[in-house]
């Protein structure tokens, strides 16, 4: 994972395109004080970027009232910076190709900044909607070439460092998103969410330019995939508004997410063959013919999806149920942050040296140990108890990410990252999306679940000691028969929704000890490797 060829990772030979890209020139590592300089600069631009896939999140309230639309509508602010954004990550290896690396990136951050400039100017919801979508399709290459030019400019003994810095902007961000943004909403107002990004974008690109510029191959003339583009666009945009909208609609008892799956399943068929037999794929598939790339890739996703799909969980559980504000909410989950800042650097500095199985795998049981914790808790429990899985839960993030870039990325030529780094986001944040939603579903329906049986259960011991003292004493309290019985309905599902929200932790802790299994089928490190870069190499 540098700038110089990696060893194969003894998979079978990939499929030869019919005219195989030159090799893009090898730059030497930065040293000393520009290193410093674009590591800061790179990881601003991915902070940025991953911060405004969640600081909208909590806003949605405000942003509705003041354009005078509903909630539901409001939600489109979200969904389509989402779709166009997942529409456009996969594109990072053509455009790279088309327009350089560091002209592509730097492109990016500046359309990115101007873009939220107009977020932050819309006078209604269509004009918001349409700059959002404008948002996310500059921002989709972002993340990728952060990651790819991050590496290049560390030697091969230090890319594990530079994936740690990089892990940890990626980690940190979602956890500040919400916090951030109902700050600046109640604080100011909601177009600041937007603004707030002005100066940041601006002093990450001028500093991505000034020392970037000299590093970059320069643009090539490729052929345009358009029917390969309008399949991509088809397919993942009708995915990702079936997944956004799947639990308002009610699935697949709704027409509409019918019709989008079957769009999403037919034009992602026609895509695959299409992307598969053309001499210039806008999106290189062939990836997914090396054993690590597509073994790492499916690891990183799946355990993904489980992992945000928890992470939204749980401050939802807090907010509706247990009475907290978003603000305590937001501080009771940001000590995550700090084991996995504390331990990164350690990871990756070692990750060349050990295997990165067995990495992942520490990080695999850590993130199944803390959500074991999770799946204890009840309606008594104390913030002090909630805080410590969630500071044991920053050090397993700490051993997540750069173990498997290093297995995803292993054996790949220079020319290959900013594809295969595109495609590997592309599949983890379509996984993140389709965990959170599926995950809320299940809370629901299984919140749903014990409700009923709660409640059967309260019905057929109406007359007995427990359920009249109570009913007495919201009687003495000066509520009435109606008040008590709401109150009462209120605390069975406050019940119903801890108990379901357990249930959710007790499958994901389940599903991420099952995933170790996916880990060690990937091809272990060559014995002469040496490099971060070479983890999961040779058989």
């Amino acid at each position: 994972m540098s700038s110089t060829t990696v060893a194969a990772d003894g998979d079978a030979p990939d499929a030869k395109p019919a005219a195989a890209p030159p090799r893009a020139p090898a730059y030497p590592p930065l040293q000393g004080g520009a290193r410093v300089a674009g590591t800061l600069a790179l990881s601003l631009a991915t902070f940025m970027t991953v911060l405004d896939t969640s600081i909208a999140n909590v806003s949605i309230p405000a942003i509705s009232g003041d354009l005078g639309v509903s909630p539901q509508q409001g939600t489109w602010v979200i969904t389509s910076f989402g779709v166009a954004n997942a529409i456009a990550v996969p594109l990072t290896g053509w455009l790279t190709q088309r327009f350089g690396q560091v002209r592509l990136f730097t492109a990016s951050i500046v359309l990115f900044v101007i873009a939220s400039w107009l977020c932050g100017l819309a006078p209604n919801i269509e004009s918001l909607i349409a700059f959002r979508v404008f948002q996310g399709l500059v921002s989709g290459p972002m993340i990728p070439l952060s990651l790819t030019l991050l590496l290049a400019s560390y030697p091969p003994a230090k890319a594990g460092l530079a994936m740690a810095l990089w892990a940890m902007t990626t980690m940190v961000a979602p956890v500040v998103g919400p916090l951030l943004g109902g700050w600046l909403t109640d604080n100011l107002s909601w177009p600041w969410i937007f603004f707030i990004n002005i100066p940041v974008g601006l002093f990450a690109a001028a500093l991505t330019w000034s020392i970037y510029r000299s590093r970059d191959p320069g643009p090539k003339r490729v052929p345009v995939d358009a029917v390969g583009l309008g399949l991509l666009v088809l397919w993942v945009g009708a995915l990702q508004i079936m997944v956004d909208k799947g639990k308002e609609l009610d699935w697949f008892s709704s027409t509409q997410i019918v019709v989008l799956a079957i769009v999403a399943v037919i034009g992602f068929l026609f895509f695959l063959a299409w992307e598969l037999t053309d001499r210039h794929p806008i999106v290189d598939l062939r990836l997914f013919g090396r054993r690590n790339f597509v073994l790492g890739t499916t690891a990183l996703s799946v355990a993904y999806g489980v992992f945000f799909g928890n992470v939204v969980l749980l401050p939802l559980w807090l907010q509706q149920w247990m009475g907290y504000t978003a603000t305590w909410a937001g501080m009771v989950t940001a000590p995550v942050g700090i084991l996995a800042i504390a331990l990164s650097p350690w990871v990756g500095k070692n990750v060349g040296r050990m295997d990165p199985r067995k990495l992942a795998t520490v990080a695999f049981l850590g993130f199944g140990l803390v959500l074991w914790m999770r799946a204890q808790f009840n309606t008594q429990v104390t913030p002090g108890v909630i805080l410590l899985p969630i500071m044991l839960q920053g050090a397993a993030m700490a051993f997540f990410f750069v173990p498997l870039q290093a297995i995803i990325f292993s054996g790949l030529k220079p020319e290959q990252m900013p594809a295969a780094s595109g495609l590997s986001n592309f599949v983890r944040i379509t996984a993140g999306a389709i965990g959170t939603s599926l995950f809320t579903t299940l809370w629901d329906n299984r919140a749903s679940l014990h409700h009923a049986h709660l409640v059967e259960a309260i019905s057929a011991g109406s007359h007995d000691a427990t359920t009249q003292a109570m009913l007495a004493q919201l009687a003495a309290a000066g509520q009435s028969a109606e008040q008590a019985n709401a109150t009462l309905n209120r605390l069975i599902d406050q019940q119903a929704y801890t108990m379901a929200v357990t249930d959710v932790f007790h499958l994901s802790a389940l599903l991420f000890i099952a995933l170790i299994v996916l880990l060690w089928l990937a091809a272990p490190r060559s014995a002469g490797a040496g490099g971060a870069a070479d983890a999961g190499g040779a058989h």
